[in-house]
C-alpha cells in the first residue's frame, strides 16, 4: 500500500511528513496535539485527522 493511500501513520511515518522530529512528534503525541489511536503499545496517527489537523492550522 502506497504511503499516501496509507489509513493510518506510525509517529515516526507523521513526523517525517510534517518536518519535525520523531522525538517531538512523541512530545506533541504526550501533549495531545497529535491525534491518536492506541492499539496496545502501538500508537497511530490517523491520516485524516492529521489533514484536518493541518487544513485547519494553514487557514
Amino acid at each position: 500500500m502506497s504511503e499516501s493511500k496509507k489509513l493510518c501513520y506510525t509517529v515516526s511515518e507523521a513526523a517525517q511528513m510534517i518536518g519535525v522530529s520523531r522525538n517531538y512528534a512523541y512530545e506533541l503525541v504526550r501533549q495531545g496535539q497529535l491525534p491518536v489511536i492506541k492499539f496496545g503499545k502501538r500508537l497511530l496517527i490517523p491520516r485524516v485527522q492529521l489533514e484536518k489537523m493541518l487544513d485547519k492550522e494553514v487557514a
